[in-house]
């Protein structure tokens, strides 16, 4: 859900744009009005739009300043100018400011949408970037804090054999203690020490990072992600997702893509 801000002098265009361009196929569900710069300014402070549409030459504030000032109180904050000139003349200054498109006078309904759905598109590409990092960065986290202590030597060694069996369903506490050279009493209670968690329980978290990281960044069938970070029950992987994270796999998948 996004909200749109319009800054123009003429009303009959603010209203046109209301009126005639389908805003909601962009999730934009909240439009303000301003007739001026100054009164732009003063709603954008405390509204805090995601989107701004502003004419090129207003009363009591020029775009150009105007766009400024609200990139400085909101520096994602998206903005597409009107103008009548010819963008070329004042380009180099709206790219130094930040303005990320614009739409020439006579306006339609077309160019509007067109200019408009660019911006959200660049806002969700973001969004789904910072999504990414933030699951990279607690999943490195994650694994930091595991080679924090005297046996970082063996846990180093365990977590190898762990990223090398990822995909592999059939892998146990046994093979790890096979591959470890201990028996598998002793690896219990070993991994319990050193990753303070059981090792089943580790692996389900593991598994369901890595899946959670592959609805980021993949187009993969649900069940395909199952079977990709070890599950060999869809059904399985599908309700132990929802208990960690909250919402399906699907639910997940659909909320980037909305948001």
């Amino acid at each position: 859900m996004y909200t749109l801000m319009l800054v123009e002098d003429e009303e009959l265009v603010r209203n046109g744009i209301k009126r005639f361009v389908p805003l909601s196929e962009l999730n934009i569900t909240e439009i303000i009005e301003a007739s001026n710069g100054e009164e732009g300014l003063r709603l954008f402070e405390s509204h805090r739009p995601d989107v701004v549409l502003l004419d090129i030459n207003m009363p009591k504030m020029n775009g150009l300043e105007f766009a400024r000032k609200i990139k400085e109180l909101k520096p994602n904050v998206k903005i597409a100018v009107i103008t009548g000139y010819d963008y070329y003349d004042y380009a180099v200054t709206a790219l130094k400011i930040g303005i990320d498109d614009y739409v020439l006078k006579p306006v339609s309904k077309n160019d509007v949408f067109e200019v408009l759905s660019k911006l959200v598109d660049k806002m969700k590409r973001e969004e789904q970037q910072t999504m990414l990092q933030d699951v990279v960065m607690e999943f490195k986290t994650t694994m930091n804090n595991n080679y924090s202590s005297d046996d970082a030597g063996y846990k180093v060694s365990i977590a190898q054999i762990v990223e090398d069996n990822i995909s592999n369903p059939a892998f146990s506490l046994t093979i790890l203690a096979d591959q470890m050279g201990f028996s598998s009493g002793y690896m219990s209670v070993m991994f319990k020490r050193l990753f303070n968690v059981s090792f089943q329980d580790y692996m389900v978290s593991i598994r369901l990072e890595r899946a959670k990281l592959q609805l980021l960044i993949s187009d993969m069938k649900m069940y395909e992600i199952s079977f990709a970070v070890g599950f060999d029950n869809p059904n399985y992987f599908s309700v132990a997702f929802k208990k960690k994270f909250g919402l399906s796999p699907l639910q997940y998948r659909e909320r980037i893509k909305d948001s």
